[in-house]
């Protein structure tokens, strides 16, 4: 049986827009692509966390930082196990409280692959740069932890880390390009965001793994 580990934030989790409860087994991306994968051949390791940063500590909640958290997670998970890592963060790293730029967002992403990579040699890794935050993420009836700037680096994530793919020698994914934050929550993606979005990444696995 093969492994995938799914390692990242919120929408990976699968946060409902505007309730804070989850999406069941069957709605959220990971649960639909282990189903198109199919269970008796493939295991979908979901590791989703709300707040979750690629390297960054969240003052207000603990266990958010991502390279602290992952050397567990794929210990855990035995990377001998493991025939591919999906990495999908930067959206938490781009809040108004870490003021970083969608480079240095891709640097953290770099570290997780490193970080793969001091475990194991043979797990292929899949690089997804997140959805875009909508237009009116920053406003106070939505995420005042954002801010206009947020929005335009969540934007230019993509492009770095298209670039950190490339440097790395890792497989690269654009979520934006099948997905968008609801009109809820300028945030989080909706069950048909999560469908969209699964169908690319079970289109992509199906060619890594």
């Amino acid at each position: 049986m093969k492994q995938i580990i799914c390692f990242g934030d919120s929408n990976t989790y699968g946060y409902i827009p505007g309730t804070g409860k989850r999406y069941p087994w069957g709605v959220r991306w990971t649960s639909i692509l282990n189903e198109k994968l199919g269970s008796e051949n493939y295991r979908v390791v979901e590791e989703g966390l709300c707040g979750r940063t690629t390297v960054f500590e969240d003052p207000l909640r603990d266990g958010r930082c991502g390279v602290k958290a992952f050397p567990a997670v794929l210990e855990t998970h035995a990377p001998s196990d493991t025939d591919v890592v999906v990495i999908m963060l930067g959206t938490n790293d781009c809040k108004s409280v870490y003021g970083a730029s969608a480079e240095f967002v891709g640097r953290g992403a770099a570290r997780l692959i490193r970080q793969i990579r001091a475990y194991s040699e043979k797990v292929k890794v899949l690089l997804v740069s997140p959805i875009h935050l909508g237009e009116k993420v920053w406003q106070k009836d939505y995420d005042p932890e954002f801010n206009k700037n947020s929005i335009e680096v969540s934007r230019k994530l993509a492009d770095e880390y298209r670039k950190i793919s490339e440097s790395e020698n890792v497989f690269f994914l654009d979520a934006s390009q099948y997905a968008s934050p609801s009109e809820t929550d300028q945030e989080h993606m909706d069950e048909d965001g999560h469908r969209r979005f699964a169908q690319a990444i079970y289109d992509k696995i199906r060619n890594i793994a």
